[in-house]
């Protein structure tokens, strides 16, 4: 099996917490008017790799989590659930997806629900202009959200991830205190 791929971002911190090596595949239907990818909207500006190569490159990293993007995995969902299903069975990585539809459409979606169970944060929704919030941490608007799937999945609804980017530490009386596990 194939996926139409932009390109393959080694060790960047943008598309999630931590180092992640992130996968731009080509295809998306959603087009939101200020998409910041829109050279990535047709799926032939991509070019075919097949799952186990890209798998193999993932892997081959030690220190990065994944995270799915592009264009819109959601559009290549079959490509990228076995991609998962082989990164999940040969390594403890996390996997970020990001996808212009909501949890709630992507479980109505038999296609695209089966690559819920291998997937750890989902970004969803549209990309809205209008609601573009340059402070918002792995999302470019505010109508999006990160949910945390595995969470999701077992509640049956959407499940927010509340990602804290200091966890180790938190503010008490106006100063900062560590917090020792």
């Amino acid at each position: 099996m194939y996926i139409f791929v932009l390109k393959i971002v080694e060790s960047t911190t943008v598309d999630g917490p931590g180092l992640r090596n992130s996968v731009y595949c080509a295809g998306c239907v959603n087009q939101c008017p200020g998409c910041h990818n829109p050279q990535s909207w047709d799926i032939m500006a991509g070019r075919p790799m097949h799952v186990e190569e890209i798998a193999q490159r993932l892997l081959s990293d030690d220190m990065c989590n994944i995270t799915f993007t592009g264009g819109d995995p959601m559009y290549q969902a079959k490509g990228f659930t076995e991609l998962a299903k082989i990164i999940k069975s040969q390594s403890k990585k996390s996997i970020w997806c990001y996808s212009g539809y909501t949890f709630e459409e992507i479980i109505k979606d038999q296609d695209k629900r089966a690559l819920l169970p291998y997937i750890d944060i989902l970004v969803d929704g549209r990309f809205v202009q209008a609601l573009r919030n340059t402070d918002l941490l792995f999302r470019g608007s505010s109508n999006q959200r990160l949910i945390d799937v595995q969470k999701s999945l077992a509640k049956g609804r959407a499940i927010l991830y509340d990602y804290d980017p200091y966890p180790y530490s938190k503010i008490i009386d106006n100063s900062y205190h560590i917090q020792h596990l």
